[in-house]
């Protein structure tokens, strides 16, 4: 029902110019929807058609909003973007001969409850055009449409997941059952807001929501049976307070009922003036709305809490030292606090109440609390629908070496779990799409699926948050503002990732201007000597424990080797950027500005008794971070290149990369042919598993976030790295293969490209590599090992 569409529907070069892109249809909002508090609202239009017709719709909202037809939920939205690209979905509405009800259940809580940081809003209103004829029936503004504020809804905030937006505590005495399905006699006449625009037509327009179709497919959306009550447990009160789980306290017999509940093999009754706690194992890691459904229980109320561990820390340590709290085996729940965040539902006594949630949770572990008054409360169901963004994996890879497989199915869950309308940094705590964090997200894509629709959004939306001076905001969309300058520059990096792993070169293009715009504004910050003082703002490099907030020795507006090594590297991808656009002038620019700063940088930070980069130029701090920028970057060549290399493998008292910036190690050890400490570093995600994780971890022990999609990317390197497979020319028009199989004795491996799959399968025993390389049609390349090799469409034999 939902589907895409890349045109502009009401767009109408006839039409004078001011009227060209404007909707035959109006955003509408409830007559009491002032904006001065959060709210949330149901739209209604009850519609008879004489015979049987579909019809294409489209449907937006401030700030999101759930579809319903005939009582059936057919969608949800918009898509998140901001202002000037303010998504809608498009559905085409298969209608049968008779009576119809159209239902929008709508939500705004901006600054007030407070929405999410990655939620960037307007005012309250709800947007629907129908195209055709049927826009008198069915468009909002002029069709008779109708709306109520719904009852029932307080707003709670969501404490130490700051960025996810307020959590929902749901009165059933006072919320409208069955208002899905257009029932109730207090609706009114919802009243015009605006008329819409879409992104062809902005001159002369207010400040207001500027249409754009939605990108992206439907979020996956499944009911699942999951999850183990691993401890039930009588407690003296719902509180945020610590209670041990203790296994002394357990009930087994209410377990077993808890389970068969949980697998929908029958319902659990919990008594009056009875308090219960259950921990619920999901057994996995799940991004997903609750669905609860309950008879009776007239004053009981069910907490749903949901955590990514339990905690060995009380309460108080979790809230005192926000990035330092200890979890331990998360596989273990006794002697643990179950410390989290989530959503209450109050039932109003009657038969089959179904509560659901207005937006989605994540995490392993639900902490069901219930309380009933002098009713008993029945829980007929409690089941999740999951939801992420819906991944098609294609890729394969097996090695020789069984923990190399281990690692398969935590990066991919991780980057589920981080997928959503956008990238995400965490689902947790959250819920932004960070630069940094985005482009090793969106190398993993690349590797793993054809599909590279949200790797585009991310470019252009971060294109699209460039304030003055012209850097990009390190997260985005964002309601609230943030810039680390070192993010901008890895914007053009991934720009220069999709240039070369994607076909779209009149895309790259139009986000050129934009890359432009970023390295002018770094220019400001150059000082007599050529190098670039740390830009206002954050400028992060990497959660090195030594390193103030993530910043390098003097990173924090002082004179720092990481950041201006990376600006001399990224200035080199951006001249190649430019002579792919055929801009050469430009391409010298960037050439020459380069080569500038790296002089500057090798005259400041170079120290020839280490045979090292410096962090700062005093020659106090060293790191393995400006060892692999200068080397990624042919920064230092010769002589110096080899000392660098050497020194890095062997200086004992380098700052270590952590888990965001061991990707550039990793691939500073496949630039100098050394995989083998490659295998070395990854015994952090070896170890995953005995941890018990499900999904990959922001910073070592003792982390944050549980579920950090950074920490996908060595699932990247075994395609990229191990097995070599890289692309040769820009759009991939030809693959370089330089495989480093390390201790391995074998690995294979399918990588999806546009034109199809490339597979690769070696052998290496006594220093020689043997197999096959299976090329796509109309693919060729080279493979790289002892010498070089022609390879062309079709089976190639080493």
């Amino acid at each position: 029902m939902r589907t895409l569409i890349d045109y502009a529907p009401f767009f109408d070069i006839t039409k004078f110019w001011s009227e060209r892109g404007r909707w035959p249809a109006k955003w509408v909002k409830h007559p009491k929807a002032d904006g001065t508090g959060p709210i949330v609202l149901a739209f209604k239009r009850h519609f008879t058609v004489d015979a049987p017709q579909t019809v294409r719709i489209h449907v937006s909202a401030d700030e999101r909003y759930e579809l319903y037809l005939d009582g059936q939920r057919i969608g949800r939205g918009p898509e998140r973007g901001d202002r000037a690209n303010w998504f809608f979905e498009t559905y085409d509405l298969d209608l049968s001969a008779g009576e119809h009800t159209i239902v929008a259940r709508t939500w705004w809580l901006n600054d007030f409850a407070p929405a999410p940081f990655a939620q960037i809003s307007l005012r309250p209103g709800f947007l629907l055009a129908a195209e055709g004829d049927a826009g008198t029936m069915l468009s909002t503004g002029v069709a008779d449409w109708q709306c109520k504020s719904l009852g029932g809804y307080r707003f709670v905030p969501p404490g130490i997941t700051w960025g996810t937006g307020a959590k929902s505590h749901l009165i059933g005495a006072d919320f409208p059952f069955g208002v899905e399905r257009g029932e109730g006699n207090d609706w009114i006449k919802a009243v015009d807001v605006h008329h819409a625009i879409d992104a062809n037509n902005v001159i002369d327009q207010a400040n207001i929501w500027i249409m754009k179709p939605a990108t992206l497919p439907p979020m996956l959306d499944r009911e699942i049976r999951v999850g183990v009550a691993r401890h039930v447990q009588a407690i003296p009160a719902i509180t945020t307070e610590d209670q041990k789980v203790l296994a002394v306290d357990h009930l087994p017999e209410e377990a077993a009922q808890w389970n068969r509940m949980l697998k929908g093999q029958g319902s659990v009754t919990v008594p009056p003036n009875t308090l219960r706690r259950v921990i619920i194992d999901l057994e996995n890691y799940y991004c997903a709305y609750t669905d609860l459904v309950t008879s009776g229980g007239a004053g009981a109320v069910v907490r749903s809490w949901w955590a990514e561990s339990l905690y060995t820390d009380t309460y108080e340590q979790v809230k005192a030292a926000y990035k330092t709290r200890v979890k331990g085996n998360r596989d273990e729940i006794e002697g643990k606090s179950f410390i989290g965040i989530g959503d209450t539902f109050e039932p109003d006594g009657q038969p089959n109440r179904h509560f659901q949630t207005l937006w989605w949770e994540a995490g392993r572990y639900i902490e069901l609390t219930v309380r009933t008054a002098a009713d008993p409360l029945t829980i007929e169901r409690f089941s999740l629908r999951e939801t992420h963004y819906p991944y098609d994996w294609t890729a394969q890879f097996a090695g020789s070496d069984e923990r190399l497989s281990d690692v398969i199915p935590i990066a991919k869950r991780v980057m589920e779990m981080c997928s959503h309308e956008t990238y995400m940094d965490c689902p947790y705590y959250e819920q932004l799409m960070y630069v940094g964090d985005t482009r090793l997200e969106v190398l993993t894509t690349y590797t793993w699926t054809p599909d590279d629709r949200l790797p585009r959004k991310a470019l252009r939306m971060f294109d699209e948050s460039r304030k003055a001076p012209g850097f990009t905001q390190s997260r985005y969309p964002s309601r609230v503002q943030q810039t680390i300058p070192p993010f901008s520059a890895w914007w053009i990096g991934m720009l220069h990732d999709y240039a070369y792993w994607r076909d779209d070169r009149a895309f790259v293009v139009s986000l050129l201007p934009g890359m432009r715009g970023i390295l002018d504004a770094f220019q400001k910050w150059r000082t007599s000597d050529g190098l670039i003082s740390g830009p206002m703002g954050w400028n992060f490099i990497d959660w090195v424990p030594a390193w103030t907030n993530g910043m390098p020795p003097e990173g924090n507006y002082g004179i720092s080797a990481p950041l201006n090594l990376k600006l001399a590297w990224i200035m080199k991808q951006a001249a190649d950027l430019e002579r792919y656009a055929g801009e050469p002038e430009l391409a010298e620019l960037h050439d020459r500005r380069s080569a500038e700063l790296t002089a500057a940088c090798l005259n400041g930070f170079w120290d020839e008794s280490r045979g090292l980069l410096a962090d700062d130029l005093a020659h106090k701090n060293f790191s393995e971070h400006s060892q692999c920028i200068a080397l990624l970057g042919d920064l230092v060549t010769g002589k110096q290149a080899t000392r660098t290399a050497d020194n890095l493998l062997t200086a004992a008292d380098l700052q270590r990369t952590t888990i965001y910036f061991d990707h550039y190690l990793f691939e500073t050890y496949r630039k100098i042919n050394r995989i083998d400490r490659l295998f070395d570093r990854l015994d952090l995600w070896f170890n995953h598993k005995m941890l018990g994780l499900k999904t990959t971890v922001e910073m070592p022990e003792p982390t944050r976030s549980d579920c950090h999609a950074w920490g996908a990317h060595p699932i990247y390197h075994y395609f990229a790295s191990i097995l070599g497979i890289r692309p040769g020319a820009a759009g991939f028009q030809s693959v370089d293969i330089r495989p480093q199989l390390g201790a391995l004795t074998w690995a294979r491996g399918a990588m999806p490209h546009p034109k199809g799959l490339i597979q690769v399968d070696l052998k290496q025993s006594n220093g020689k590599l043997t197999g096959t390389i299976d090329l796509p049609a109309g693919l060729s390349g080279t493979l790289h090992t002892a010498k070089q090799q022609s390879l062309r469409a079709g089976q190639n034999v080493l």
